[in-house]
């Protein structure tokens, strides 16, 4: 892909029997479908074109429940659930690949291990304390440089241009909220909830600690503070993808009682190589 390519394609195509509302996801090969109206045969056969057509290797449709077996009698696997996306009304991650190597995953054993050993802890739905030092805000677009500053030295790779200011500056003004920890001046903690406003979810996600301060509550609390804001928002459901192979990242989300509902197989490009995400829901 070009350097001065974007990252994302987003098209709305109306055919006879259907119409498709899709991404083009290079940077993470992949063509994910927002939304769609008529046939599910007629949008599985069209989004696998565009994929093919584009070089994408993977293509997932959030199916609605009424559509889901049709989908995976064509051929679709289902990945995961998205428990009340469609205003209250279940989606249903609905996957299929275009090469053995994206389909295969690499870490699956070790996934389901790191998951038996969440799903064991003890709640833990507290809002915990902030530490001394720190403080806890809702960001702006000022805010988006040392934003992506602070995602620049957590991630290697990540499956959204994160350390760019401007990237942040424009989800800060499409709706994305953003809440941010802070000590001595500088972000040390960070989380974001990307709103859909017509069907009521949101997506928790862009969660980033620095070394120095972890382990010491701060993505809970700014998962607290985001579902407060969501809740006064009148969302009726979050969710987050997490790395498989994150075992804090998995465990705060279960912990603060968000339900297991599905394991996508390498999802997208995140540290350094296409990985397992596990997704988490919460109902309110």
């Amino acid at each position: 892909m070009p350097k001065d390519d974007p990252y994302y394609i987003h098209r709305v195509e109306s055919g006879n029997d259907c119409t498709v509302q899709y991404c083009l996801d290079f940077f993470n090969k992949r063509l994910r479908v927002d939304d769609y109206r008529g046939d599910a045969r007629s949008v599985l056969k069209r989004a696998s074109e565009i994929a093919i057509d584009n070089a994408l290797t993977k293509v997932f449709i959030k199916s609605r429940e009424q559509d889901w077996q049709s989908f995976l009698s064509s051929g679709c696997m289902l990945e995961g659930i998205y428990k009340g996306y469609f205003n209250g009304h279940d989606a249903y991650c609905m996957a299929i690949y275009f090469s053995l190597e994206r389909r295969t995953s690499d870490y699956w054993m070790e996934e389901d291990q790191i998951l038996g050993q969440v799903l064991a802890l003890p709640p833990k739905p507290d809002r915990p304390r902030l530490p001394e030092g720190c403080s806890l805000r809702i960001a702006a677009e000022n805010d988006a440089r040392p934003l992506a500053a602070l995602y620049a030295q957590t991630f290697r790779t990540y499956p959204t241009p994160m350390d760019d200011s401007r990237y942040i500056e424009q989800a800060v003004r499409e709706g994305t909220i953003f809440y941010v920890i802070e000590a001595d001046g500088r972000p040390v903690s960070a989380a974001s909830a990307e709103i859909n406003a017509m069907y009521r979810n949101a997506e928790i996600t862009d969660c980033a600690t620095v070394p120095a301060y972890r382990n010491k509550g701060l993505m809970r609390l700014l998962v607290h503070a985001l579902e407060n804001e969501l809740n006064r928002r009148g969302i009726l459901c979050a969710y987050s993808l997490t790395r498989a192979l994150s075992f804090g990242m998995n465990a705060v989300f279960f912990r603060m009682g968000y339900r297991y509902c599905g394991r996508l197989t390498k999802n997208c490009d995140i540290y350094d190589k296409f990985e397992d995400m596990n997704l988490w829901v919460k109902q309110f």
